[in-house]
């Protein structure tokens, strides 16, 4: 044979024993196990330790944007956005170059997609995050087709179910375009179908993850009244030593309505300079506190401030300092932090748009902002001890009006007092159906559940539809897009 046959085996041979590939090897699994404990300076190190041995390893690339993922969600730093935004496109083209014949090709490149996407969303790119879905999805529906027995696509393909299925109404025609849709429902159910499958196999290590992933959901999309017993059984099953897991049994909670359980969560938090700053747990520390009404609530909510970096919850945190000034008495405390909502942060969430609306409005009721509070924290009866006795007629302003009915539907909702809960949710209907105030959408919303409760598909349908004809009121989107799985729901 001839040296330059010989020369063209041998290159061969190189270029073959060189193909990238995608290994899960101990530095990868060190590296994810970090990224969950939100160790991120760990798994940094990993990953660099993954590269240096294995420089061919996809799973490295997969895991660079983790970090990145996590590091951009958890502290909201608009220039780190900005300025790790491109890297997207730079891993794609990495993970490209990596074995076509492995399961984790396609998937990768759809994780990549999938994680930009939430995070262009959360910094309001909602345009590019519908697009990066969108290219996730087709992505992940490939590698189904040609690996159909690989669980980890079910997780992924789960999330887009659940992020389509939770798409904003101001962002619809978009998703038309694009011939996308979702059910939340049917996502979450399937990413604890997924949850359940991997235990004992290879894929195990995804469990973390997909307990992150449905705290959230069940939490803030599905708001399920029930569920804090079966998202604490599945926090059980992570380490004790994850900032993640803190942080989760302390946002169950809160959301939940056991807000002391949350604040003895949230005050033995790991602070270990090993884990990454989370200036988010002191916002909700801070307000879980107000809800009990603790002297030291401020403190907590300015070291929000001091330490955030980001855009979203800087007005509605003044706001909740305002109000603590207000139930104080102390008025010049009170004007000045509304000065402060007013002139300082963004309008662009939710929250804080809530909050420099009611900043320009009427000062409100103390014992009705003391009975939103409570009933915030889950003390239902001293909510209901503020309010109980109020009449329309001792309100000067509509608002105020409106909420009582509304707060009183609430609180005798939470307390299972059926008729009287449907009363007041229809009281606040009556005198606020073509108000800009979100209480009587939301009234109409929550008498959709109670009734889909009591398996009257008729007139939970009437409400979920009567909640949806409201237009123009606070917290639109978010009310909306609850009205609508309620539809899906009772089909």
């Amino acid at each position: 044979m001839s040296r330059k046959f010989f020369l063209i085996l041998f290159f061969a041979f190189c270029h073959f024993s060189l193909k990238a590939n995608f290994t899960f090897t101990a530095n990868a699994a060190e590296a994810y196990k970090a990224i969950f404990d939100l160790r991120l300076n760990d798994a940094r190190r990993y990953i660099a330790e993954e590269k240096k041995s294995n420089p061919q390893n996809g799973i490295a690339i997969l895991l660079d944007n983790y970090v990145d993922y996590f590091h951009l969600l958890t502290s909201e730093n608009k220039a780190d956005y900005i300025k790790f935004k491109d890297r997207r496109a730079q891993r794609i083209d990495a993970l490209e170059d990596n074995d076509e014949n492995s399961a984790y090709y396609l998937f990768s490149q759809a994780e990549v997609y999938l994680q930009w996407g939430l995070i262009k969303a959360k910094f309001g790119d909602y345009t590019s995050s519908t697009m990066d879905f969108k290219k996730a999805q087709s992505l992940l529906k490939k590698n189904n087709e040609k690996f159909g027995a690989f669980l980890p696509n079910l997780k992924s393909m789960a999330l887009i179910e659940v992020v389509f299925g939770a798409i904003p109404s101001n962002l619809r025609g978009i998703a038309g375009f694009l011939g996308v849709k979702g059910d939340i429902s049917a996502g979450v159910k399937r990413l604890e179908t997924f949850r359940s499958n991997i235990k004992g196999t290879k894929y195990s290590y995804y469990n973390d993850e997909a307990i992150f992933l449905l705290c959230f959901m069940d939490i803030d999309l599905l708001h399920k009244r029930d569920s804090y017993t079966k998202l604490s059984s599945f926090l059980d099953d992570m380490s004790d030593k994850s900032l993640l897991k803190a942080y989760l049994r302390g946002y169950v909670a809160f959301k939940s309505g056991k807000n002391d359980k949350a604040i003895s969560y949230l005050e033995n938090i790991p602070t270990s300079n090993v884990y990454i700053e989370m200036p988010t747990v002191q916002y909700l520390l801070g307000n879980a506190k107000l809800c009990r009404m603790d002297k030291d609530a401020p403190a907590f909510l300015t070291n929000y401030l001091k330490a955030y970096n980001g855009t979203n919850y800087i007005k509605d945190t003044y706001l909740k300092l305002a109000y603590y000034y207000l139930l104080k008495g102390d008025m010049l405390g009170y004007s000045n932090y509304l000065k402060l909502v007013r002139t300082k942060g963004y309008a662009t969430d939710e929250k804080d748009k809530q909050a420099l609306k009611e900043a320009n409005d009427v000062k409100p009721d103390v014992d009705l902002l003391k009975a939103r509070l409570y009933f915030d924290g889950g003390y239902y009866i001293k909510a209901l001890e503020q309010i109980k006795d109020k009449s329309q007629a001792e309100l000067k302003s509509l608002r105020d009006q409106i909420e009582l009915y509304y707060r009183l539907g609430r609180i005798y909702d939470r307390l299972d007092t059926f008729n009287q809960a449907v009363l007041n949710y229809q009281k606040a209907i009556n005198l606020g159906k073509n108000e800009t105030f979100y209480f009587a959408a939301n009234s109409a919303l929550f008498l959709g559940m109670l009734y889909e409760q009591k398996n009257n598909d008729v007139k939970a349908k009437y409400y979920y539809n009567m909640t949806l004809g409201m237009k123009g009121h606070e917290y639109q989107n978010s009310i909306d897009t609850q009205a609508k799985e309620g539809l899906t729901r009772i089909k």
